[in-house]
């Protein structure tokens, strides 16, 4: 039995993803765990949804996504859950289409919905939790991209 007491929580924040939109962290890291928070498509440049519609705001979410992870020292393959959020359920296919770029192999357990409305009106949302299982991304890994 791990010891909880001495894992310790770090927020995550990248420049390169979008600043949260309210009082919660772009994502926490405690262990080899991260949690990362809602990533829909906003440029994190611009601050404003990026245009194109579903294709478009999936690819910016999960660039967003990856980003996130790699700030935490992670990337796309610690990947092991993903929740999806659509504003429209019949954008499921355009949105597993760019989707399936970005998780190649040993995808994720997933799931994906629709929900009443997302933030900015976007068109998709997704957070994730990843998880670190080889325990050799070291802090300088993947700060040579940011």
């Amino acid at each position: 039995v791990r010891n909880m007491s001495k894992v310790t929580r770090e927020i995550v924040s990248s420049e390169h993803a979008p600043k949260a939109l309210g009082p919660f962290s772009q994502a926490i890291r405690t262990g080899d765990t991260m949690y990362v928070s809602g990533q829909i498509g906003v440029n994190p440049y611009t601050g404003k949804l990026v245009e194109g519609g579903i294709t478009a705001e999936t690819r910016q979410a999960l660039t967003n996504l990856r980003n996130v992870l790699e700030a935490g020292r992670m990337s796309l393959k610690c990947v092991t859950k993903c929740t999806v959020y659509l504003g429209d359920i019949k954008d499921f296919h355009e949105m597993n289409k760019v989707y399936s770029e970005f998780f190649t192999e040993k995808q994720p357990a997933r799931a994906a919905f629709q929900v009443a409305k997302l933030p900015l009106n976007a068109c998709v949302e997704v957070e994730a939790i990843a998880v670190d299982t080889e325990g050799k991304l070291g802090a300088g890994v993947w700060r040579s991209r940011l």
